[in-house]
């Protein structure tokens, strides 16, 4: 049976969430084509070899930065746009909360020393975690809906 869902103009905050970390995704991107030319790793490699490039660690840690946020993107999008539809303000606001996170977790990352990215970017799975389980509040809501 089809359920009607209403969304509330909170939902705004959640769209506008999404655009704030497309556009981190976005600056990432332009850092690691920076580091590409400063260390000096051309297209299409995808990371730089040790062997060939003394500067490979650094410019790995660039394009690793960039690549686990691209891994973690279609789990934080889903998450984000299905937990706010009913948690929109909360959504926001881990959504915020994961995308500041991520920033620092980059830029940790893009240091050169990997374990920077845990200081305050390691925080961004709770934030996850968090939408997650606003994804599934309202997954359940949806079922016992239709049960009630």
């Amino acid at each position: 049976m089809a359920a009607a869902i209403e969304i509330s103009r909170e939902y705004g905050y959640v769209v506008l969430v999404l655009v704030l970390y497309v556009f981190l995704n976005l600056w990432m991107g332009v850092q690691v084509g920076k580091a590409r030319k400063k260390y000096k790793v051309p297209y299409p490699a995808l990371y730089a070899l040790e062997s060939e490039n003394k500067d490979a660690k650094l410019f790995n840690c660039v394009q690793r930065g960039h690549q686990n946020s691209l891994e973690y993107m279609p789990v934080f999008f889903v998450a984000l746009l299905l937990g706010g539809i009913q948690h929109s303000l909360v959504a926001s606001i881990l959504g915020l909360f994961y995308t500041v996170a991520r920033f620092f977790y980059f830029k940790g990352y893009a240091s050169g020393v990997p374990e920077n990215r845990i200081k305050f970017g390691g925080l961004n799975f709770l934030a996850l975690l968090g939408l997650i389980f606003c994804s599934a509040s309202f997954g359940i809501n949806l079922l016992l809906r239709e049960l009630l």
